[in-house]
């Protein structure tokens, strides 16, 4: 992870009042996301580094800074911290800033560096968590205990099409509900600082062979019908992509 740049927080006050909708719509939830795409071979360094950033963190106790980590199979790291406007970034930003004096400066500017020497690329953007078209009859959140395995589904489309696809993306829902599904998730779709379109769906279980398990009894309990409901969906995707990944609470951060 790494402080903004300047010129990326010019762009991101002059989209602030744009952005700021996200706090007036109840059904959903705006996430700032830093994503560090990571070399295989500097896992072990990368991670000794963001491990200390969250220690220092609690240390010192920075109460504008809080964020889940996420891991995925193609070693690409998320930091995500819900936001009610893009504004809300710059606020975090000022907690990197008291971190920095409360660390000393060269000790936080070598902590940053270090991780720097980790990655082949890292950004920032924003998702956005759709509650009305989600589907977790118990309450949504996004850590479910005991289920820190993920399976994330992202369905590209094109800017035209995300409407029809959220029509088709409620009557999955609609099937789901009346079925009484066991298997739960999470839709978010593409927001601020992301290239492209698309919805992401989240699910959640306690392994790997866990989350099989689950989708095969859900095949069933769904029946051969649910493959037109899925094709209500299938027919605005332009790609899809399947990753596997890991919640990581030792990363995350949340103040005291």
């Amino acid at each position: 992870m790494k402080q903004l740049s300047a010129k990326l927080l010019v762009t991101i006050f002059a989209a602030a009042i744009s952005c700021s909708v996200f706090a007036q719509e109840k059904t959903t939830q705006a996430f700032w996301v830093h994503e560090d795409r990571v070399m295989p071979s500097m896992v072990a360094e990368y991670e000794k580094a963001t491990k200390e950033l969250s220690d220092q963190c609690k240390k010192h106790n920075i109460q504008t800074l809080a964020w889940i980590a996420a891991q995925t199979d193609d070693f690409r790291y998320l930091f995500i911290s819900p936001i009610d406007s893009l504004s809300d970034i710059s606020k975090a930003n000022k907690g990197f800033s008291t971190l920095r004096e409360k660390m000393g400066e060269d000790t936080f500017d070598k902590l940053f560096d270090d991780m720097d020497d980790c990655y082949t690329a890292h950004g920032d953007y924003v998702i956005v968590l759709d509650k009305s078209l989600s589907y977790m009859p118990g309450g949504i959140t996004q850590t479910p205990e005991g289920q820190d395995y993920r399976r994330f589904f992202y369905l590209h489309t094109t800017p035209a099409q995300m409407a029809g696809m959220k029509e088709g993306m409620k009557a999955v829902k609609k099937m789901f509900e009346e079925k009484g599904s066991k298997t739960h998730y999470r839709v978010y779709r593409s927001a601020f600082g992301t290239m492209g379109s698309f919805y992401m769906v989240a699910v959640a279980a306690k392994d790997g062979t866990t989350f099989e398990m689950n989708s095969e009894a859900n095949d069933k309990l769904l029946g051969p019908e649910a493959q037109a409901v899925f094709g209500k969906v299938l027919k605005h995707v332009t790609k899809m992509e399947e990753i596997t990944g890991e919640m990581r609470s030792d990363l995350a951060y949340t103040p005291q």
